[in-house]
């Protein structure tokens, strides 16, 4: 692959079926890159589906058929995706604090895993979020 970065932009609509085209689109992502094993693509990809249905949660809350805006950009040296929607956005600093998932307290809590899952599974994570939306922006570096 050249060392110059290839970026694709595309939407989906706000529903869960969609889920599976941006799980193929990691996948397919990741055989652009050579250097990257199947048990990274495969982490990429729950990190993703994670940020993509908290992006569709967001809009069923805001009642939107607005669509998620997506872009994955394949460069030598990574991966990233950008995953946008028009929800009405939440501060990531006020998230209850839960239990560590390895914590029998955890337990407790049905939901919560989500933002946990995108830091751990991604190289880098990061998420900008306002009154009018949020993007969460997660990367995968070549081994």
């Amino acid at each position: 692959m050249s060392s110059a970065a290839t970026s694709i932009d595309f939407q989906i609509p706000p529903r869960p079926e969609y889920l599976s085209l941006v799980r193929s689109l990691v996948v397919e992502a990741a055989r652009m890159e050579t250097g990257l094993s199947r048990e990274q693509t495969e982490d990429f990809k729950v990190a993703v589906s994670e940020a993509t249905t908290n992006a569709i949660e967001a809009h069923a809350r805001a009642c939107s058929d607005e669509s998620i805006q997506i872009r994955c950009t394949v460069s030598a040296d990574r991966i990233e995706f950008h995953i946008t929607d028009k929800g009405f956005g939440f501060y990531p600093d006020q998230v209850q604090e839960l239990p560590e998932p390895d914590d029998p307290s955890r337990l407790n809590f049905e939901r919560g895993l989500g933002l946990y899952l995108m830091r751990v599974l991604a190289d880098e994570f990061v998420i900008r979020s306002g009154p009018h939306g949020t993007e969460a922006s997660l990367a995968l570096n070549r081994a």
